[in-house]
């Protein structure tokens, strides 16, 4: 059973949560996390970041009035540079302190529960990800 919620409504109850140091489960949407990440199918465990970020991490981010799931690909101090592992080009930039959650975990579709790596090769791979995701979506979802 699934009900619609407001999403300032939702994320500000995450929010409120993380900040009292629990931990959130929620199902992330879209497609911007490929391969890692399938939104309305996995879901990823929140927690509040205990250390400074780094490249690699996973972050659920208040960038301008839209709360984005994506990986840190950059960090310059406290700015942080986003890029969705599913996107191709395209990045956006948030304060550390414009970071919600730290993912901690991943939970597969098939119940598998999975500790997010820093995907050093699939950001090796940027300039052929267009390819790459092009067959992941025809041939694997």
């Amino acid at each position: 059973m699934s009900k619609i919620v407001d999403m300032d409504l939702f994320m500000s109850g995450i929010e409120t949560l993380l900040g009292e140091g629990k931990e959130v489960k929620m199902t992330p949407k879209g497609t911007s996390m490929l391969p890692f990440i399938k939104g309305d199918r996995d879901s990823v465990v929140l927690t509040t970041p205990s250390r400074p970020l780094e490249v690699g991490d996973i972050v659920l981010a208040r960038v301008g009035e839209r709360y984005i799931m994506h990986r840190v690909f950059a960090v310059n101090g406290e700015d942080l540079t986003l890029m969705g592992d599913g996107n191709i080009c395209g990045t956006e930039s948030c304060s550390a302190t414009d970071v919600i959650g730290l993912v901690k975990e991943i939970h597969k579709e098939n119940g598998k529960v999975v500790k997010p790596g820093k995907a050093t090769f699939w950001r090796f791979l940027k300039p052929f990800r267009r390819y790459i995701l092009f067959i992941y979506k025809r041939v694997i979802i």
